[in-house]
């Protein structure tokens, strides 16, 4: 990939040294970025250590670090450590902000951090109450709204398990997910808001919790009506119902092993049941301490937004920052609600200025869309206090780099961050002392071993003449790995899912490359990394070029067998979802092979490009190369609850175009 001859941004010398991670450096005794990175891979017996002390972790660490730290799996981290997630998280009480919420432009709501201590203290006894204790799981059915982080912490700083999931869902998506972990406890909504319009959820509480035996107690909140009818849900109770014999006091944190069960997060199930990942107290906390205060200069009295569902992981990530001192913006419907202005899309750029807003986090998929609608958001919004921006789901292509510099804001700081669900976390992120290059993820993060391999298994950087895009790996162990998966006893599914492409590595299933600046590009995901004639290319490669063209709205590549019946080589296919009103011809298909040729090589024009209506993907806006390609090959999908759009699937079923 030809890279930019300057950087899009540099942050000026004060800014640098003024930041969390210059700081942290001065403190380590390193003077330059990667040197630091590398003391941190090298020695994570000193560096974990210093990221409990200098972040601020509560609890008690121990003596000990890491037991079999050249097992993967099979490390342990902290083995004498106490701590507690929630105690960290609620480790502020004063009348600060701790939750801000915008539920579209319906709702408005504050809690500030002595109020959000006391609801705690108040749902955790009424959980205490009805028998929750450590280990058992709790799970939110539920938007991203303040009563979903009370929850959270009033199970979390009990023992018990928080798991979660949005309530766009159908039944049996959360039939799905919470049926592998029986939760005693389910809290949901009566509904919510979106484009505009209340959707009613009471029915389909009913219907899952008819089907969850486990449940002991269904707690509803009242979104859409202060008082919603729960007499049709089995064991429901209102939420402020549930709360009312308890007073507010002090909150009962119950200090666990560092690698106590914290989270149980789900693959997203496309190709089966989703796989229950178990993330810890311990890892989770460091992990995203490091994140946010040293890799994205989270500060306290920051006001941290990301545009999340609690069905994705960067829920988990956001609500970390209360144990940074920041707080925390939620939004919960449709980030394409008319704003301020009146143009679709504007309204998360009216809650930036209205909140003070400093961290802005979205979507590649969000950037994409705005820039494709045409918004200048640096022409119609102040956007004074927003410092960084951002963006995960999937690649960031060259052209959203260069659009949030040019119409959102030029003075700041833009990182693309890439990990997932299996970490909670990230691998590569942003690092508010370097520059940002055009289509690249700033580096990788402290303490994350991340290598590059070919398929032998040898490392990719440093080898002249070779193609430097590989397997995302990680060489060595880090503290937010997952503790297992659930009903997973002898560990077999977890290893068949990271470890066993090389033995006691950990491979992420992202195809990548690490660049001359010490930068990283994903090229999509390994697995749907097309292969005609025996050469890899990246999936984002195509979507970058394809998208650029205007009557593209979105694109969706798969290799499929070729010819039909055979597994050797593939030939690569183009859908593409156009504008109203257009319609794919022989000339604008022509144009958009002369696009992808001009600008990659012949390797990567399709032999097919088919026009339609709709791209299916994920409830976190992920598109499914993996389910699309199953259904031209004839095979079924195995679980349709996973999509947010499956009827999108019969565009690509029996196309008679690909037979030929």
């Amino acid at each position: 990939m030809q890279q930019a001859r300057q950087p899009l941004w540099t942050p000026s010398p004060e800014r640098a040294a003024a930041s969390g991670m210059a700081a942290f450096m001065r403190h380590a005794g390193f003077d330059n970025y990667d040197a630091l990175w590398q003391w941190s891979v090298d020695a994570p017996e000193a560096f974990w250590p210093m990221i409990w002390d200098y972040c601020g972790a509560v609890g008690e660490r121990g003596g000990k670090v890491l037991v079999n730290g050249d097992r993967m799996p099979g490390a342990a981290w902290f083995p004498e450590a106490r701590l507690n997630y929630a105690e960290n998280l609620l480790k502020h009480r004063d009348h600060a902000d701790a939750l801000v919420f915008w539920g579209e432009d319906k709702v408005k709501r504050k809690l500030s951090r002595e109020a959000l201590y006391a609801e705690v203290s108040r749902f955790q006894q009424a959980l205490k109450a009805a028998g929750v204790g450590p280990g058992d799981r709790v799970a939110g059915y539920l938007p991203n709204m303040p009563e979903t982080v009370v929850a959270m912490l009033a199970a979390t700083s009990l023992g018990a398990i928080w798991t979660s999931a949005s309530p766009d869902f159908g039944v049996q998506g959360v039939l799905d997910r919470f049926g592998q972990i029986a939760p005693k406890v389910l809290v949901c909504v009566d509904g919510y808001w979106y484009n505009g319009k209340p959707v009613d959820c009471l029915a389909k509480n009913a219907e899952a919790v008819a089907q969850l035996p486990s449940v002991e107690k269904t707690v509803v909140v009242g979104y859409l009506s202060e008082t919603p009818d729960v007499s049709a849900i089995r064991n429901g109770v209102r939420w402020r119902d549930f709360v009312a014999p308890h007073a507010a006091g002090a909150v009962d944190f119950v200090r666990l092993p560092f690698d106590h069960p914290l989270y149980i997060m789900y693959s997203s199930g496309t190709t089966g049941v989703p796989k229950c990942i178990v993330h810890c107290h311990g890892g989770a906390l460091l992990q995203h301490l490091k994140e946010q205060q040293l890799h994205s200069d989270v500060k306290p009295g920051d006001r941290l937004f990301y545009f999340t569902t609690c069905g994705w992981m960067m829920w988990n990530w956001l609500v970390s920052g209360l144990a940074s001192g920041a707080a925390l913006l939620l939004y919960d419907g449709s980030p394409f609600v008319a704003g301020a202005d009146g143009k679709a899309g504007s309204i998360l750029f009216d809650y930036a200025d209205a909140e003070g807003m400093t961290h802005f986090g979205t979507s590649a998929k969000f950037i994409d869309a705005v820039a494709k609608a045409g918004l200048s958001p640096r022409r119609s919004h102040r956007l004074a206090t927003v410092r960084a921006i951002f963006s995960t789901g999937s690649p960031l292509a060259p052209e959203g780099f260069e659009f949030v510099y040019r119409e959102i804001k030029a003075d700041v700081a833009l990182a693309s961050i890439s990990g997932g669900t299996d970490i909670l976390s990230c691998f590569v992120l942003g690092n508010p002392l370097l520059p940002v290059w055009v289509g690249e993820i700033q580096c990788r993060g402290l303490g994350m071993a991340v290598d590059v391999f070919d398929d032998e298994g040898r490392p990719l950087r440093g080898r002249a003449g070779v193609d430097g895009r590989g397997e995302l790996v990680c060489t060595k162990p880090f503290p937010a790995m997952p503790v297992g998966f659930w009903n997973d006893p002898d560990g077999a599914k977890y290893r068949a899912a990271y470890f066993e492409r090389f033995d006691n590595i950990w491979c992420h299933g992202d195809f990548a490359e690490i660049t001359a600046h010490g930068g990283v590009i994903i090229y999509g995901r390994s697995d749907a990394t097309l292969n005609p004639g025996g050469v890899r290319i990246g999936t984002a490669e195509i979507y970058r070029q394809v998208e650029q063209l205007p009557e593209v709205v979105e694109s969706l590549v798969i290799g499929q067998d070729w010819p039909p019946g055979t597994i050797g080589d593939v030939r690569v296919v183009l859908f593409v979802k156009l504008r109203d009103g257009e319609t794919l011809d022989a000339a604008l298909a022509e144009r958009i092979k002369q696009q992808i040729r001009a600008n990659t090589t012949p390797r990567h024009v399709p032999a097919k490009v088919l026009q339609v209506a709709d791209i299916p993907r994920t409830k976190s806006g992920k598109i499914v190369e993996l389910a699309v390609r199953n259904i031209v090959h004839g095979r079924a999908v195995k679980n349709l609850e996973a999509l947010a759009n499956p009827e999108a699937l019969a565009y690509f079923r029996d196309r008679p175009e690909l037979q030929s």
